[in-house]
């Protein structure tokens, strides 16, 4: 691999602890749902459907443009991430992703968020490791 672009990041405590990368400074907290307080902080479940959800977007704009399709607005991507347990008892994430692409018809919209699910490096990552649904949600 030929390295375009490093960022590092650092947790402290755990899930009840502190990250930082760059100019994000976050408190975490343990979700209710996995025995925490719950509370003000963030959890490593967003800020994973938030990293997944900007690099698919991206790959969907890229992907967009290398085809030549033209797009009434700004892609949306919302990515749900569940944590749940195996059948072993080991902890697993899934991830669903609905992708809204203004101004392109099912078909197109479709066939962009498969493309872009085969570059996306979020989804290259994670492909045959987590479920990740993919969804086209459409504009009325």
């Amino acid at each position: 691999m030929k390295t375009l672009y490093t960022a590092s990041a650092t947790a402290v405590g755990g899930r009840k602890g502190h990250v930082k990368s760059g100019p994000i400074d976050l408190a975490l907290s343990t979700p209710k749902g996995l025995g925490g307080p719950g509370g003000e902080g963030t959890n490593p479940e967003q800020l994973f459907g938030s990293a997944y959800a900007a690099c698919f977007g991206g790959a969907l704009g890229l992907v967009a443009g290398n085809e030549g399709v033209k797009l009434d607005g700004d892609i949306e991507v919302e990515a749900t991430v569940s944590l749940g347990k195996t059948d072993k008892g080991n902890l697993q994430i899934e991830v669903v992703l609905d992708c809204t692409i203004p101004g392109v018809d099912t078909e197109v919209g479709e066939d962009l968020i498969n493309k872009a699910h085969e570059v996306c490096p979020y989804s290259r990552a994670t492909r045959d490791n987590i479920t990740v649904e993919l969804n086209l949600m459409v504009l009325e």
